[in-house]
This record gives C-alpha cells, sequence and structure tokens, in this order.
C-alpha cells in the first residue's frame, strides 16, 4: 500500500520547509509513504525548498492557475505514481501533521472513501468571528447540497482512496474544498470527518486576501454550488417565488376588478403577467438544467471508466514487463 502525501504550493519558501518537517515516513498500514508538492507557478524558492527537505515528486504548472486546480493537478499526479491513499494538506503547516494516521484509518479499514478533518473553529484565535461564521455557512450550504454531514467543509486537510480521487472533478476555480464533498455525497461515495488539530498561524490566508473578498467569493462559490449540483431546486425556487408574487398580484387586480374598480389598477395586471411569465420561463429553465445535470454525471461516469480502463492497462503493461 503505498500513501502519498501532496501539497499545493504558490509562492511558499517561507513556510514549506516547516510543513515538510512535520510530515511522516511512515504510516501504520502503508508500505511507502512518498511526498508531492505541485508548484503552482511560484516566483520565488519553492521547489527548491522542496527538493532539499526531501520531497519525492514536484509537478509545476508554468503559470499560477489557482488552489483547485493545483488540488486536481496533484491528484492526477498521485495517481499515476500509484497512490493508493492519498492526503492532502497545506503548505503553511495550518494542520497538525501527526493527525495523519486518524484520516486515514477509516479508508484502511474500507469504512469511507474520503477523510475530511473536522477543526475545532470556535477555539482558532486567527480566526475572525465573520470568517468563524462563514465556516458555518459554507458548511450548512454543502450538507444541504450533498446530503453529509460534514462539520468543517471548507477543511483542506482531507485523505482519499484511489477509486475516490478517480471519480473526483472540480469545476470551480477558487477552492476545491466545498465542491468535492458534494461530489462524494451525489455519486454514494462513503465520506466521514475525523477531529483534528491545528498549528500555530505561520501566514496569513491567501484565499482570505480581505473580508469583502472572502464574502463576496463565498456567496459565488455558494450560488454555484446550487446551480451546478442543484440545479432543478435553484431554478424552481426562483419560478416558485417569482409565480407566487404575480398570482397574488394578479388576484389583488380581479379583486379590484370585480368590485368595478379595475381601470385604476391596469399596472397590477401587467406586473403580474410579467412575473407568472417569468415564474414560467424559471420553470422551464429548471428542467433543462436538470437534464444538463443529468448529461453531466453521464460524462463523470465515462471519465472514470476511462480512467479505470487506462491504470488497468498500465497495470498489465508492467505486469508483462515484469515477468518478461
Amino acid at each position: 500500500m503505498k500513501l502519498i502525501i501532496q501539497i499545493p504550493c504558490y509562492n511558499e519558501a517561507d513556510t514549506l520547509a516547516i510543513a515538510l518537517a512535520a510530515l511522516p515516513r511512515q504510516a501504520p498500514g502503508f508500505d511507502t509513504v512518498e511526498w508531492l508538492i505541485i508548484d503552482d507557478g511560484s516566483t520565488d524558492d519553492t521547489v527548491r525548498v522542496a527538493r532539499e527537505n526531501g520531497v519525492d515528486h514536484v509537478v509545476s504548472h508554468t503559470r499560477n492557475q489557482g488552489l483547485a486546480r493545483g488540488f486536481m493537478t496533484g491528484l492526477d499526479a498521485c495517481l499515476n505514481r500509484g497512490a493508493d491513499v492519498i492526503v492532502n494538506t497545506d503548505a503553511d503547516n495550518q494542520y497538525n501533521a501527526d493527525d495523519i494516521p486518524a484520516l486515514t484509518a477509516p479508508i484502511l479499514a474500507h469504512q469511507a472513501d474520503i477523510v475530511v478533518g473536522a477543526r475545532p473553529i470556535e477555539t482558532i484565535e486567527h480566526f475572525s468571528p465573520v470568517k468563524k461564521m462563514l465556516q458555518k455557512l459554507g458548511s450548512w450550504v454543502v450538507r444541504v447540497a450533498s446530503t453529509t454531514d460534514i462539520p468543517d467543509a471548507p477543511s483542506g486537510f482531507r485523505a482519499m482512496s484511489r477509486t475516490a480521487a478517480q471519480r473526483l472533478i472540480v469545476f470551480n476555480d477558487y477552492t476545491y474544498t466545498l465542491e468535492t464533498i458534494i461530489q462524494a455525497g451525489q455519486k454514494n461515495m462513503a465520506i466521514t470527518s475525523v477531529p483534528i488539530r491545528v498549528n500555530e498561524d505561520l501566514r496569513p490566508s491567501r484565499l482570505v486576501k480581505s473580508i469583502p473578498s472572502y464574502i463576496k467569493r463565498s456567496i459565488v462559490t455558494i450560488i454555484r454550488i446550487f446551480v451546478i449540483y442543484r440545479p432543478f431546486r435553484f431554478f424552481a425556487t426562483i419560478g416558485s417565488v417569482l409565480f407566487g408574487f404575480g398570482f397574488l398580484i394578479g388576484l389583488r387586480f380581479l379583486f379590484y376588478y370585480l368590485q368595478g374598480n379595475g381601470e385604476g389598477h391596469i399596472q397590477s395586471l401587467i406586473l403580474a403577467s410579467v412575473l407568472l411569465g417569468m415564474g414560467f420561463q424559471a420553470f422551464l429553465i429548471a428542467f433543462i438544467a436538470d437534464l444538463q445535470a443529468a448529461n453531466r454525471k453521464l460524462m463523470e461516469d465515462v471519465r472514470f471508466n476511462l480512467k479505470t480502463f487506462a491504470a488497468g492497462n498500465e497495470d498489465n503493461d508492467m505486469e508483462k514487463r515484469n515477468n518478461g
């Protein structure tokens, strides 16, 4: 069994050595533990620091593509290097690496495909009240959209099996944390959470450049999650609200019309007609979006089958070379 610990990096030369020094070279249940970093277009000495501190694999983007792209590049690289289990952590040493065995244990016991480390959010001093609130909001949205029960969805400290990594794909360019949990829930993967510890804050978060920016990005991410993974519910809700307002305004016009005062309320009739039309169109969009979501799921299944087939061919070729 091979465990690969991956770390997405973007200009992490100042903290990477500290994070690497804490990583294990042995873990219960694994014959081999390797380290892999994803250099996401760094312009500092991140790669040099990684190699000097014993990183086994380095994969690089020619330019910065964001955390989500780096995460997916890492998964593909780990799969290509024969990982049976993949652990993702951060280069700023936010998460306590001693908890890696706790993350991988449910996977080794065949109790979970993905394990997410749950931080003690309320006790983390460098998290502002606004950030704590948004962390809770994000976790609630994920629970609603994924029908899972993960208390700390934005946590990037997580482990996943080879099969789970093959099935995941991220559409969001900002972050992978929420979307991957929702996919796991929709694909009926077994996902669980274990409590983990955090270390002292070494640098400000790269995702939270400012509170207004973080709020804006979080809202956009949440809306995109519902549009992509719950399209019928999203557009049907909008349609219901518009249609409901139009219906009520139409009833109001009808009330005045039956009393002989309809001529003074033509504006209500026009507004009711517009809202009813918009509501009906939103319902049509809901059905079309639901069909597109079904097609997306089929394409994801095709992608998974192709990856599995390619991996099987590679294993067969390697076995033939070893026997030959």
